[in-house]
């Protein structure tokens, strides 16, 4: 098993100014799951692809435990690659699919029939050997591409968006074996993604990316509490966040009927740039609900519910003025406030419902950076 460490690794392509992937800096321990994750065209797929060799290092460069890999050969760099596509080949059975790579690289009989049925017994595929890939199915496959890749005894998995060709029940399902399949194997691992749902529930870290540039790099619980700027807040959690732009007023961010106090580090960090004005986050689940007529509350006009069962949320607007309501998005886009609510006490569709942010679960950013500021 290796380290991998990208140094400062750039890639522009021909033909653009602006680089897909810039001055990476990035280093992932022996045996950690990594998830990169970010919107399409973020650069995530990229950085993956430089790291397997199959993209040039412009600058920077790529290191795999000590051993420089920046312009070493794909097939040198042990590494294994699980694609979004699952690249079976149609007439070969699972069992030869599974051991082709050591076929080619001459390895005996013997010992590819028993990589692969270690390999077939750790993903549950043993009754399928001699199957061809038309006779499975999709989950099925996904499984076979794993499979090719744990047979070689990597240092490092690659994983590109592999379970975007699934169902959503059989992307819950598979997910979590993967997860727990790294863990048993140890293996470092790299897996791109651009849900960050799949992000938060699999990996030891994340890095979230964005135009190229890494944004923040920390566990799922750092980034859940802690974003360092308005588009890693924005982007992790489900539902997303609550964003807003307050105006300071007496020591607190103000907008129409809803107060919300900063503390004296937040105010003290803001510089003069700022223009009395500050951004401020909250999660749907971080907003408790009350009465008309609470100190600070935020009034939302319900426009639709969407009840799950075990939880309810609101998507409305800010009560008031057109203009007001414009100040703040979320997930649901502009203008749209999402709130989480009992699911037995679901308000009707037009009703104005009251939440205020629960202390010390507002996340402050500046308006000039989109920085997160001190609490």
């Amino acid at each position: 098993m290796a380290s991998v460490t990208f140094d400062k690794a750039t890639r522009t392509y021909p033909g653009t100014e602006r680089p897909a992937v810039d001055a990476l800096d990035l280093e992932i321990a022996d045996g950690e799951f990594l998830v990169l994750v970010g919107p399409s065209g973020c650069g995530k797929s990229t950085s993956l692809r430089m790291l397997a060799g199959l993209e040039d290092v412009n600058s920077g460069r790529i290191l795999i435990g000590d051993r420089d890999v920046t312009d070493i050969q794909p097939k040198d760099r042990d590494i294994a690659m699980v694609f979004q596509n699952y690249a079976l080949y149609p007439h070969m059975s699972v069992a030869d699919n599974m051991g082709f790579a050591l076929k080619i690289a001459g390895k005996p009989k013997a010992e590819i029939r028993q990589r692969v049925e270690e390999a077939a017994k750790i993903l549950d595929l043993s009754e399928y050997l001699d199957r061809k890939p038309k006779a499975l199915s999709g989950g099925q496959r996904q499984r076979v591409a794993m499979g090719r890749a744990i047979v070689r005894q990597p240092q490092v998995f690659l994983m590109d968006e592999p379970l975007s060709n699934l169902d959503a029940k059989l992307r819950v399902q598979t997910r979590t074996q993967i997860a727990s399949l790294q863990r048993r194997l140890g293996v470092t691992t790299v897996y791109v993604t651009h849900d960050q749902t799949e992000a938060l529930t699999m990996g030891d870290r994340i890095a979230v990316l964005k135009d190229g540039v890494l944004q923040q790099v920390g566990t799922p619980r750092d980034m859940y509490d802690r974003p360092a700027n308005v588009f890693v807040a924005g982007f992790i959690g489900s539902p997303a966040m609550n964003l807003g732009t307050f105006h300071i007023q007496d020591g607190a961010a103000v907008l129409g009927e809803a107060r919300v106090p900063l503390s004296r580090a937040t105010i003290d960090a803001m510089g003069a740039d700022s223009k009395g004005e500050v951004i401020v986050g909250f999660r749907p689940e971080s907003l408790d609900r009350v009465s008309a007529g609470t100190e600070g509350a935020i009034p939302v006009t319900v426009d639709l519910v969407e009840e799950l069962g075990s939880d309810a949320f609101v998507y409305g607007r800010l009560a008031g003025s057109k203009e007001l309501a414009e100040h703040i998005s979320s997930g649901a886009g502009d203008a749209q406030i999402i709130v989480r609510i009992d699911p037995r006490e679901v308000p009707m569709k037009g009703e104005t419902v009251y939440a205020r942010i629960r202390p010390g679960e507002q996340h402050n950013f500046a308006v000039t950076t989109g920085e997160r500021l001190p609490d």
